[in-house]
């Protein structure tokens, strides 16, 4: 199976109601989408999330990166020869993060329809359903609880609510979802680097104080701030968890050392794709720490890849965030990953399972 074309499409998908953090406002998914074609005639399917407040990747930079310098390494490589691959994706530019994930989303797949076996048992196994949170908007008070009450009433047992704004509108606002959701679903609080050291620790510790239980708090500082994040790590009793402090390998261990978090979010888009997100969960496993694995806001395609890493990587990641497909207005794959609200599970088709994407818009010559 010999790589004869890489094409690039766009891809905007509604989603059901804006999604709001501290960083940005979102109302679609509008992603680039990766299509590696073979000369066996199957296809491997990636996707590539513009967050540029984020990873810095913008739809040019992107499109640019992988036309001109990616796509030009891999023409005529044999996907069985995997490892050098992905070493030429990763060789062919620095950073470009959300650009490598989507080629190498699209290399692996073909890698499990070469082998005929679903990805997740190519990178070791595992039960093929988990289950993820979902993503509570930053909003009125009033809408955030009854967000979060539907969230619960469709079956959510972990509900992700995004604060970092006005410290004391978000200490209101966690308190009055506690007390709507109290017993029927877990509290993890997203910052989005909203806050400082010191009004996190003020933040983190009314709240316990006030007996609001917390199943973690997500990146309350600037990502570059791991001074910063190590000091509100040492002295609050909720779990920290490290998010764009953390892109590659190298940082996470620097991160460890420090004992700066006690959990590490991972997102392909962050890490360049899949081959990092695994070496990480490994690093974070000798360390003795868990992880969570997440995604931007992107459509089935890409987050169906990290839902097989996070079953093949279960004994490590043990807390899913892949709610983007929840957040569409509609799925636009054909087969793939099925996502049914809280719970996701895996078929048994070769590679990602994707038949086809609908809605797919060629970029202009």
């Amino acid at each position: 199976m010999k790589i004869t074309q890489i094409r690039l499409d766009k891809l905007r998908v509604p989603l059901k109601t804006p999604f709001k953090t501290a960083l940005r406002t979102v109302t679609a998914v509008e992603d680039i989408i990766v299509s590696v074609h073979t000369d066996s005639g199957h296809i491997g399917y990636g996707e590539a999330a513009a967050t540029a407040v984020i990873t810095g990747d913008t739809h040019g930079s992107i499109i640019e990166a992988i036309d001109k310098l990616i796509a030009p390494r891999l023409v005529g490589m044999e996907i069985a020869d995997l490892n050098r691959i992905l070493q030429l994706i990763h060789g062919a530019a620095e950073r470009n993060t959300s650009a490598k994930a989507a080629v190498e989303i699209a290399v692996y797949d073909l890698w499990g329809q070469l082998y005929d076996a679903p990805l997740y048992r190519m990178l070791g196994g595992g039960d093929p359903v988990i289950t993820t949170d979902i993503t509570i908007s930053m909003d009125y008070i009033d809408k955030m609880v009854a967000d979060s009450l539907a969230a619960v009433d469709r079956g959510f047992e972990s509900l992700k609510i995004k604060v970092g704004r006005e410290i004391g509108v978000d200490l209101e606002r966690v308190k009055a979802i506690y007390t709507a959701v109290e017993g029927r679903a877990l509290l993890r609080l997203d910052a989005n680097q909203g806050w400082n050291a010191k009004q996190a620790v003020y933040a983190i510790r009314t709240l316990e104080d006030a007996g609001v239980q917390l199943e973690l708090v997500e990146q309350p500082v600037k990502a570059r701030d791991l001074a910063g994040l190590k000091y509100v790590t040492e002295r609050v009793h909720t779990p920290i968890m490290a998010d764009e402090s953390v892109f590659g390998p190298a940082e996470v261990i620097d991160l460890l050392r420090m004992h700066a978090a006690d959990i590490i979010n991972i997102k392909l888009m962050k890490t360049g794709g899949i081959s990092n997100a695994i070496r990480i969960a490994d690093i974070a496993a000798l360390y003795g720490v868990e992880c969570m694995i997440g995604c931007m806001i992107e459509s089935s395609i890409s987050v169906a890849a990290a839902v097989h890493v996070a079953v093949a990587k279960a004994d490590t990641i043990r807390k899913i965030d892949l709610d983007g497909p929840s957040l569409c207005d509609f799925n636009p794959v054909e087969g793939g990953v099925v996502f049914n609200e809280s719970e996701i599970s895996i078929g048994d088709a070769p590679g990602l399972g994707i038949r086809a994407i609908r809605g797919l818009e060629p970029l202009a010559a």
